[in-house]
């Protein structure tokens, strides 16, 4: 997979859509098969991307859903090796875009250059590792780019603008905006972003730009057009599957641009 792959099957989407999805799993909760009928349901009812989320332990950008739900599927043994045997199934069985989206511990236990050239042999498009500072992921991003991942950037409100214009040149595939200070699941005011997403914008002028943390209903995606690329919802998509099961899921999805 080249370097540029990721943008350009964004890039091409978005011709077809005014704004795309991306949701987000974690691996593993409540169960494979369960991930399983998931993602297909996702895809089915018009999800654009997907990040896949290895669990762990102690999951520092994720809000309370997300983590209860990284620490039941270690709880009932998910492993690593599992990870890795579900990205090959998915993306063999879709053409969507498929992300890592995992913590540096997670990739250091198996060996930095194993776990990206295993991701890479897997079919996965790209990696979202929030815990690693740009100052000391050189070596994971060196390695990315041998084996044509791109390593995605995350961008937030706190971020002074001379960084974000280091983080935009660094950046690959598409520039990840967080909406807000904080971790995932909370609420996000979509009326006060105008000038965050300019900024962040200025700083990648040449990428697709995605917008995450708080993106829960219609009315938040319907606001992001114009505005951003891609609009990622993660926390309200395993709320519903909880309480409604798979096929909700999809439905919900569905719904998100309509």
């Amino acid at each position: 997979m080249s370097q540029s792959a990721l943008k350009s099957h964004i890039t091409e989407t978005l011709k077809r859509k005014p704004i795309l999805l991306m949701s987000h799993l974690v691996l593993g909760y409540p169960s494979v098969a369960e991930n399983h009928r998931v993602i297909d349901a996702m895809v089915a009812n018009g999800v654009d991307m997907m990040e896949l989320q290895i669990p762990f332990s102690e999951p520092s950008a994720d809000g309370e859903t997300i983590a209860r739900a990284n620490q039941s599927a270690l709880d009932l043994g998910f492993k690593v090796d599992q990870a890795f045997e579900m990205f090959s199934q998915v993306t063999a069985r879709h053409q969507i875009p498929f992300l890592i989206m995992t913590y540096f511990n997670i990739m250091l236990a198996r060996g930095i250059e194993r776990f990206i050239a295993d991701a890479a042999s897997s079919g996965i498009r790209g990696l979202i590792i929030p815990d690693l500072p740009l100052e000391e992921a050189g070596e994971a991003m060196a390695l990315a780019k041998k084996y044509g991942l791109d390593w995605i950037q995350l961008l937030t409100p706190t971020t002074p603008v001379d960084r974000l214009v280091k983080l935009g040149a660094a950046a690959e595939g598409f520039t990840y905006c967080v909406a807000r200070k904080g971790v995932t699941g909370k609420e996000t005011n979509f009326d006060e972003l105008g000038a965050y997403l300019k900024q962040c914008r200025k700083a990648a002028p040449s990428l697709p730009l995605a917008l995450g943390f708080g993106v829960r209903r219609k009315a938040d995606v319907d606001a992001l057009v114009g505005q951003a690329d891609i609009a990622i919802i993660g926390t309200e998509g395993i709320r519903i599957h909880e309480n409604e099961g798979a096929e909700a899921v999809g439905a919900f999805f569905g719904g998100l641009r309509e």
